[in-house]
């Protein structure tokens, strides 16, 4: 099995993923062992001074001001963990619980925690375990990190709460610990503070939305390829030194994803036949690589941010190499949810053009030769009709789905977190905005193959045949009499997710940008 070392430096996105999705064994770099040590030492010489240190001997929040004393400590440390587990809603996804719990022993191995080796040990072996704490949609209001979620992570390490079990049962986390050998965590000075101080989830859910989009953004440009070879457009739109004098890296990655996918096509410059006279095609399709490459170029600012974020320990108190321990805002969600929200608008634009491709497609005053709605027998069956419906609906979804959450801002803690970033919020509605891509994505492959097929006496590029031949193994059905539509949907659907459709061309293409 894969295994991930985490040190002091911070990790990387394919380490996050690496454990979120792929289960990959956990480790702490002797580096990291160290450092621990040194930091807890420091926090063990606070605690002993009579002068208060907020989140060693204070109470948390609006209640900062109270000086605890040494017996009262330890029962501080896990009254902060029980009552912020506080989540309310559904269950959170199981790799997001886990890139949330790996990205906190991320900031606790830092050296600038205070948290005891023992406890990031614990961390790691819950991990490896297979162990997964339930944790629910609401509770985060992405400031002071997410808290709630945290919060129901660190009970299972104390053995409370509910987790769920490598078998996907749930169980005490008690027993669930018991069962593999890991003694529960006894908490002290300082250490459940660190343990929710941080924007893990949203961070977590960021870096898989953007692997997903990846994916996606290719799948889309095609798409769009095929739509245009459906279409018979012309690809002279796409050629480089047209990109090159506005030089936007992601429209040049895409234009060149798609003039590689039209390579050989026998379907395009069909301009000035009688069949399909026109000057231009439509901005679906002609402004395909300047939509796509806006959205690329969103997702290369996300993962800048991403990556200092990753490199980032994220609490409050931290421990600093010089010793002392200071109270900052670093909590504070608003770098990650600005990038969550702009990521779920470029998506929300993507699958708007890809419908408008769709809907061109399906229209026999606009499809140039081809029957309305792709049917088989247009009036005796329907075609393709209800597939656009589904694909706008999407859409529609997408575009209450880009509103920014980030834009928000809710008052708690007795006025003193007074301003915060709606991160978490940010980061699920992401999540949902990219299952939503995926699907308009499939619906406009389902209809670019069928119309394809279609024209009949025409050959698309070799990249093109490759892709309808794999999706046609995958059980998307080509044209013919209606037939119950939605397992054709939810076949593309499956190929499109899980790489199939990307798989096909690229072994025809080589590798897309």
């Amino acid at each position: 099995m894969h295994t991930v070392v985490v040190g002091t430096s911070g990790t990387t996105a394919e380490d996050v993923i690496a454990v979120a999705r792929g289960n990959a064994r956990v480790e702490l770099s002797g580096e990291a062992l160290d450092a621990l040590a040194r930091a807890r030492e420091i926090v063990d010489a606070l605690a002993a001074k009579p002068e208060p240190v907020y989140g060693v001997s204070t109470g948390f929040g609006a209640l900062a001001s109270r000086h605890i004393s040494p017996e009262l400590r330890a029962q501080l440390q896990r009254n902060i963990v029980r009552s912020h587990a506080a989540g309310m809603g559904p269950r959170v996804e199981r790799e997001v619980v886990r890139a949330l719990m790996f990205l906190r022993l991320k900031t606790v191995a830092s050296g600038h925690t205070g948290v005891r080796p023992s406890v990031a040990q614990t961390m790691a072996d819950v991990l490896n375990a297979g162990i997964t704490p339930v944790v629910h949609e609401y509770g985060s209001l992405g400031c002071s990190g997410d808290l709630a979620p945290l919060s129901h992570c660190a009970l299972a390490l104390m053995g409370e709460g509910d987790a769920e079990g490598p078998d996907g049962v749930v169980r005490p986390a008690g027993e669930l610990l018991a069962a593999h050998g890991i003694e529960p965590v006894e908490l002290r000075e300082k250490e459940g503070l660190a343990l929710l101080n941080g924007t893990d989830g949203m961070l977590g859910m960021l870096v898989m939305a953007l692997a997903d989009l990846d994916r996606l953004y290719k799948s889309a440009d095609i798409t769009a390829a095929l739509t245009l070879e459906a279409l018979l457009g012309t690809d002279k739109v796409l050629q480089p030194e047209l990109h090159a004098i506005r030089p936007h890296p992601g429209q040049g990655a895409s234009a060149a994803n798609m003039a590689a996918v039209l390579k050989g096509s026998g379907l395009t410059g069909h301009f000035q036949e009688e069949s399909a006279p026109r000057v231009q095609d439509a901005y679906s399709v002609r402004c395909a690589p300047q939509v796509a490459g806006a959205g690329r170029d969103t997702m290369a600012h996300a993962a800048l941010v991403a990556s200092r974020e990753l490199a980032s320990a994220v609490d409050n108190p931290v421990v600093l190499p010089d010793g002392r321990v200071e109270s900052n805002g670093n909590f504070h969600g608003a770098p990650v949810a600005y990038v969550l929200d702009f990521l779920a608008i470029a998506a929300a634009d993507l699958g708007s053009i890809a419908e408008r491709r769709t809907d061109r497609l399906l229209d026999k005053n606009r499809s140039h030769g081809l029957p309305p709605f792709l049917a088989d027998d247009a009036g005796v069956d329907s075609g393709l009709m209800i597939a656009q419906y589904t694909q706008a609906a999407l859409v529609s979804e997408m575009k209450r789905l880009a509103v920014p959450a980030s834009a928000d801002s809710i008052p708690s803690s007795a006025m003193q977190e007074d301003h915060v970033s709606m991160g978490w919020s940010a980061a699920r509605k992401l999540r949902t905005a990219v299952d939503n891509l995926t699907r308009i994505i499939a619906i406009e492959l389902y209809a670019a193959t069928r119309a394809i097929e279609l024209r009949h006496g025409l050959t698309a590029a070799p990249a093109s045949l490759a892709a309808i031949a794999a999706a046609r193994e995958a059980g998307v059905q080509g044209p013919g009499p209606d037939r119950f539509l939605a397992p054709d949907l939810a076949a593309a659907d499956e190929f499109v997710r899980t790489g199939g459709l990307l798989a096909a061309v690229e072994e025809v293409t080589g590798p897309l940008a």
